[in-house]
């Protein structure tokens, strides 16, 4: 039970309405959910049970290659007895105005001042009436309300399979499918739209964890045993993308979301004494009963998990990290974002390495966690998101070009990838191209489908996503750029092996220290960056605080002077970039 606010029925609880339920939720609460099988699936919803309107947004199609009924799967009976908790969003109790920051606009001093504990302001949190009716609308239809959180406008309801069907109108069913990393999983599986009681018409926005198929792919590559290759330390990237001298993160905070693998203490330990350095303390947060397991396999997810901790720690070791452990779904996902976002102390980053396309998320997912993310920004929090590794159609195979979410939330820092070339005799760059192995994967990058251009980007040209129309139509992703190719990748240490080790999911964390040591430096959180780095940028310009990076493609996408759907601005130059930040003028060099 959360302890976050006390629940209806509860001591402390208050129900302003008293304890007459609404006729809808008589109905439904009535039914039996022990002996026979529970009234399953939305036809039995709409003949019986509660009043229904259709929840905008949540439409989902089959989960790819979906095989109904697997072996060893169970019975229809079994799975609608099964007990399962999933995740309600309400609406803001207010609308977001355009000049808060978070919402897109440059806030006073590039950030907002943030302090420990600091919260979400009541008009963007949930509204405690419509909390009050949520819980006794749940409730009195026989579902379990475990958990609310008025400022991330999130409920935990749980009940049999059968129930939260009738509730929501919809059917499941057992598959197995292939995920985003193109491994097979078995899990709860819906098609089409959901409903919600009509008494929740407007104030439920989504309703995640029905279908609990895999969200997310981790984009990483590790380096193949090839002549020619090379790799670098994060300390050594500290270096060439000149991170700000006398920083080192202390006294902030870097958040990881993480959706499988784990870590092992011993590995950081080997790995930050052999880097000469004493590594951050690391602590790890349970989210919806995930863990830090770690699996064993270098090749698994334990290789992301530690990719991320490691780049983080080596490039901002005064920085504490919190890790965020929860399952691979779209609830999952969600929720170790909020619970983060809101998180005491707040962070000063958020790293995400997780994503796929967006066209496979729901609308309401996207825009539930695009949501989050404005709270970010409020809180002056950045959140750094990888671009993805499947170059410009992000693993799809329709022969069209698609962007990965969440990156293409325009409340997110989107993190492309490079190939890096260094003079070993004087430590110089030699070459910083777009990573493109042709034969594998490239950086991810395009423009959103699901997210409009935003002011701040108007002054570069983004090309069309779905053709070779010139007039912008989306957010254009990424932001910002640093080496991924995993031919000139990140050395670290996974389950007791060294390996290098690629992919745009080393940039996420790598911009998310580089995030913690200006934010030392600033004396504030710097929450959305993109206004403040747009704002300085002459169309076809290099940008203040960048090196741009003008070769190579991704696909559709090639690289070009100025911002371009394959690197963004460029690299970072971190000292540069404090300047500009601090409101200094900041040299910018080419590539």
């Amino acid at each position: 039970m959360s302890d976050k606010e006390p629940l209806a029925g509860q001591p402390g609880a208050q129900d302003p309405q008293g304890d007459a339920p609404r006729e809808g939720q008589v109905r439904a609460g009535s039914q039996e959910t022990t002996g026979d099988a529970p009234r399953r699936g939305r036809h039995a919803a709409h003949d019986s049970g509660p009043e229904l309107v259709a929840l905008p947004g949540s439409s989902r199609g089959p989960a790819p290659q979906a095989l109904h009924h697997p072996a060893g799967a169970g019975t229809q009976d079994e799975l609608y007895r099964e007990e399962i908790t999933v995740t309600v969003v309400l609406r803001r109790a207010g609308s977001v105005q355009a000049g808060a920051p978070g919402a897109g606009a440059v806030p006073d001093g590039h950030g907002k001042p943030r302090a420990a504990g600091s919260a979400i302001p009541a008009a963007y949190a949930a509204a405690p009436a419509d909390v009050d009716l949520a819980v006794r609308t749940f409730t009195g239809l026989g579902a379990t309300v475990v958990e609310t959180d008025p400022a991330s406008r999130r409920l935990r309801v749980s009940g049999p399979v059968g129930l939260l069907c009738t509730i929501f109108g919809t059917d499941l069913d057992t598959v197995s499918s292939v995920g985003p990393n193109n491994e097979t999983s078995t899990h709860r599986h819906r098609t089409g739209e959901l409903s919600v009681p009509a008494a929740l018409d407007g104030v439920v926005t989504a309703v995640l964890g029905l279908d609990d198929r895999p969200s997310a792919r981790a984009p990483f590559h590790f380096a193949p045993a090839a002549a020619g290759s090379v790799s670098y330390t994060p300390l050594d990237l500290g270096r060439i993308y000149n991170f700000p001298a006398n920083t080192d993160g202390t006294g902030q905070v870097i958040a990881i979301i993480e959706l499988g693998g784990g870590f092992g203490q011993s590995d950081l330990d080997t790995y930050f004494s052999e880097l000469g350095i004493t590594g951050p303390s690391v602590q790890t947060v349970s989210v919806d009963g995930a863990v830090n397991v770690p699996g064993g396999d270098p090749q698994g997810a334990d290789g992301e998990v530690l990719l991320d901790i490691e780049v983080a720690g080596a490039l901002a070791p005064g920085a504490a990290q919190k890790v965020y452990f929860a399952p691979n779904t779209d609830a999952g996902f969600l929720d170790a974002v909020s619970k983060a976002i809101h998180d005491t102390p707040a962070p000063a980053a958020i790293s995400i390495s997780w994503g796929q396309s967006e066209d496979q998320w729901t609308a309401q997912a996207r825009t539930a966690m695009d949501d989050a993310f404005v709270d970010a920004g409020m809180l002056g929090i950045t959140v750094t998101a990888a671009a993805g590794d499947n170059g410009s159609a992000d693993a799809e195979r329709d022969g069209k070009n698609h962007a990965d979410f969440p990156a293409s939330s325009p409340h997110v820092l989107a993190c492309g990838g490079t190939r890096l070339e260094v003079d070993t005799a004087t430590g110089n760059v030699t070459s910083e191209t777009v990573w493109n192995d042709s034969t594998s994967s490239a950086t991810g990058g395009g423009v959103s489908d699901a997210f409009p251009l935003p002011s701040w980007q108007q002054q570069v040209t983004v090309l069309s996503g779905r053709g070779p129309a010139t007039t912008p139509k989306g957010r254009g992703v990424p932001d910002v750029a640093a080496v991924a190719d995993p031919q000139t990748g990140y050395r670290v240490r996974v389950d007791g092996t060294d390996m290098v080790i690629g992919g745009t999911s080393a940039v996420a964390p790598l911009w998310a220290a580089l995030v913690a040591r200006l934010v030392q430096s600033h004396g504030r959180g710097l929450g959305q960056l993109q206004p403040v780095l747009y704002a300085a940028v002459t169309k076809g310009q290099v940008a203040p605080g960048f090196r741009d990076i003008t070769v190579g493609n991704n696909g559709s996408y090639q690289a070009t002077p100025g911002w371009d759907a394959c690197t963004g601005l460029g690299v970072p130059d971190g000292t540069s970039l404090l300047s500009v930040l601090s409101g200094s003028p900041a040299p910018a060099t080419g590539s």
